[in-house]
């Protein structure tokens, strides 16, 4: 029986921990921006240009 009470003392302990981590991550802002990263797949990508294309000579 003195096992239930621990693993109830450890559930209750894990359980602040992920609370204290979640008002953290309120706090520092994590949550702010909500919608950028729903339509940032949305967006293209610029392309880049491979520079050793362009010193190429073709014959």
């Amino acid at each position: 029986m003195s096992i239930l009470y621990f693993l109830i003392g450890c559930s209750v302990l894990v359980a602040l921990i992920f609370l204290g981590a979640f008002f953290w991550a309120l706090k520092s802002g994590q949550h702010d921006d909500v919608y950028t990263p729903g339509v940032r797949i949305l967006f293209d990508d610029e392309v880049k240009e491979d520079k050793s294309d362009k010193n190429h000579i073709s014959d």
